[in-house]
């Protein structure tokens, strides 16, 4: 008979220090405009407002950035993850190590109080002369430089960066 106990659960606020349910909780930040605050025990150290480009959970040596254009969350930077729904329904994120700790924050869009809110990605502003595309998550250059096969930096297939382009006639 095992002697593991049972899995905790946790309803609208908790703290969790296993790194597959900070992984699970962090997830819907993906791809999303978050305010962040840096503290250091009590007092903030820098603030601002970013995107969510990855969350990393499998590798320790990737460190997490936060920065206006781009943030990064590696799991493997946190002792525990404390998390608390808000009254209007979002979830305040506390990703914690000794005495610093980063909140975070889901950025509603803009709109009066009377507005739903939704969790979207930023809308992508086409310039003139410029053509928008969309590409499958199967497609993108990101998907082949995070497979486990691929080092970071090279293209896909080729090893070398940037890939293999050929060349046009």
């Amino acid at each position: 008979m095992s002697a593991e106990p049972p899995a905790k659960f946790f309803v609208n606020a908790g703290l969790v220090s296993n790194p597959v349910d900070i992984y699970h909780l962090l997830r819907p930040l993906l791809r999303q405009t978050v305010a962040y605050r840096y503290m250091r025990g009590r007092e903030i150290v820098s603030h601002g407002t970013g995107w969510v480009e990855r969350i990393v959970a499998d590798r320790p040596d990737v460190s997490s950035f936060f920065t206006p254009l781009s943030i990064c969350l590696s799991v493997a930077s946190w002792e525990h993850l404390e998390f608390e729904t808000r009254p209007d329904q979002l979830i305040t994120y506390v990703l914690v190590q000794g005495d610093e700790k980063v909140v975070l924050e889901f950025v509603p869009p803009p709109g009066g109080e009377g507005d739903e809110m939704i969790q979207e990605p930023l809308p992508f502003q086409a310039l003139p002369g410029y053509i928008q595309m969309e590409l499958n998550a199967f497609d993108s250059p990101e998907a082949a430089l995070d497979s486990p096969d691929t080092a970071e930096g090279e293209g896909p297939a080729t090893g070398e960066p940037g890939g293999d382009t050929g060349s046009e006639t």
